[in-house]
């Protein structure tokens, strides 16, 4: 167990590697001064090269890249050019409404997604499992961004019965929570059917069905335990995507978290806050999948007596 702790931590590490120098090679390749975008078109060019040396883009790009992995490696994100203070102290001031949002999908998704999954695997080749097969994949096919927009229009312009931005109540949470679990809806649903129907008629199901307890019975808690086993590790890697999601969610409904500060920071080439955005989230995603993958053994004692043989 020890050796399999160290080779996921050494990935993990490989995996921050990758996340740094993806996020600093796209940044500095994107059109665009940023010292001309911060001070703007009036700035005399003795102005805009001062702010490219203050912030260290008149060295070459190896400098760069090697002074940054330094100060990532000390913890030190930079300031932000635009608000100011600390880029990761801006990002972790707005990720308690990031992981609102987050959460709240998460719970709508699972929730939802293990009873239609239910529903669908209770009545294999029926009407309803059709419907439910062909819901998931519309819905898993459809851009997420269009899925917000169409909802806001039905919902908040038409009807008028949810607000469309802001996060003023627990009502706003509402549309941006739906648009950001609707794609995991999906995922979860197909993966509880399958896996229901895979394990129905295994011989510890049947030989609960010969006692003559109902068949919620038998899927509630029996069947429903194994069955959620590989949703259980969807949920960790959904919870990386999702914190990725959030960067547009966030803009569409106009949600005051760490997602619309990114993708703000991004338009004015603020690479600070960026960066220690892009880090952030690539951190929470290696954490909360070591934890479920940790989880997974405890789950299905088959995945610990393989590591333990290993």
């Amino acid at each position: 167990m020890l050796g399999y702790l160290i080779r996921r931590l050494a990935y993990s590490i490989f995996v921050l590697w990758g996340a740094v120098t993806i996020v600093f090679v796209v940044l500095r390749v994107v059109p665009g001064d940023p010292a001309l975008v911060i001070l703007g078109p009036d700035a005399s060019p003795a102005d805009v090269a001062r702010l490219r040396h203050g912030m260290g883009l008149d060295q070459p790009l190896l400098v760069q890249y090697g002074h940054y992995l330094l100060d990532v490696a000390r913890l030190h994100f930079g300031d932000s050019v635009r608000l100011g203070g600390d880029a990761m102290g801006q990002i972790l001031l707005r990720l308690p409404a990031t992981a609102e949002l987050a959460l709240a999908a998460v719970v709508f998704a699972v929730t939802v997604g293990i009873g239609l999954g239910v529903a669908a695997a209770s009545r294999p080749n029926s009407v309803l499992d059709r419907v439910i097969s062909v819901f998931t994949l519309v819905i898993q096919s459809t851009p997420t961004f269009w899925a917000g927009l169409v909802l806001l229009l039905i919902f908040a312009r038409q009807l008028r019965v949810l607000p469309s931005e802001g996060a003023h109540s627990w009502q706003n949470v509402i549309l941006p929570a739906i648009t950001l679990g609707l794609g995991f809806l999906a995922m979860v649903t197909r993966l509880t059917r399958s896996g229901l129907l895979e394990i129905s008629h295994e011989s510890y199901l049947n030989t609960v069905r010969a006692k003559g307890l109902s068949e919620r019975v038998v899927v509630f808690p029996h069947a429903i335990r194994n069955a959620l086993i590989p949703v259980v590790t969807v949920i960790g890697l959904y919870l990386g995507s999702v914190l990725g999601g959030t960067v547009v969610i966030e803009t569409v409904f106009a949600w005051p978290g760490a997602g619309r500060l990114i993708a703000d920071s991004i338009g004015y080439r603020d690479y600070n806050v960026v960066q220690a955005g892009v880090i952030l989230i690539a951190a929470v995603f290696v954490v909360v999948n070591l934890l479920v993958d940790l989880l997974y053994g405890l789950i299905d004692p088959r995945v610990s007596v393989g590591r333990q043989e290993r």
